[in-house]
């Protein structure tokens, strides 16, 4: 008996949640389609959140921004190895690190910092660029694009020339600029 009434009592509280979102539903409803203020409300609320989700997309992106800085001056004080022997075996290391952080979204600065430390002790930069853009995903080649674009000392060997003979890249170095696209 207990059994029987527990279960219509579970039966009379849903229902009665049911009715109370319809209602507020069409409570709603009804007071966007006849309220003018409402409908303002409604909006700037829009707006508003849409503002704040904005702000805080550029927060982050000036915050990872920061961290890449970071990071190059970082790896640009520990310095890189002098001896071709030791530039070789750091550079196995460093690509073998980049490809384990690859693996996890989360680290995706630390896999572009050690791509980017492998970049620094190889012989051809720009050959290795178009290894990494065939191998490397797009999020941490963007990553590694911003600090081949802060690292002034690092020359990848194909320069692109605009107009006048005027050397994109060092333009960009010049200025300070961060490109907001990768690789490819």
């Amino acid at each position: 008996m207990s059994s029987t009434s527990s279960r219509t009592a579970a039966v009379a509280t849903v229902a009665a949640v049911a009715a109370g979102v319809l209602a507020y539903a069409v409570y709603f409803d009804y007071r966007r389609r006849h309220s003018p203020e409402f409908r303002r409300q409604l909006r700037r609320s829009q707006r508003q959140q849409a503002r704040a989700e904005k702000s805080k997309a550029e927060a982050q992106l000036n915050e990872q921004r920061q961290a890449i800085k970071d990071a190059v001056d970082e790896a640009k004080e520990e310095g890189f190895p002098g001896s071709a022997e030791e530039k070789e075996a750091y550079f196995l290391e460093q690509v073998q690190a980049g490809e384990l952080l690859g693996a996890d979204p989360t680290k995706a600065i630390d896999a572009a910092l050690a791509f980017y430390k492998a970049l620094k002790v190889y012989p051809t930069p720009g050959d290795l660029i178009n290894i990494y853009d065939k191998t490397v995903s797009k999020p941490i080649l963007d990553i590694l694009a911003e600090m081949i674009a802060y690292d002034g000392s690092l020359r990848i060997g194909t320069n692109y020339t605009g107009p006048a003979g005027v050397d994109v890249a060092e333009l960009m170095r010049e200025m300070g600029a961060v490109p907001g696209v990768g690789l490819d």
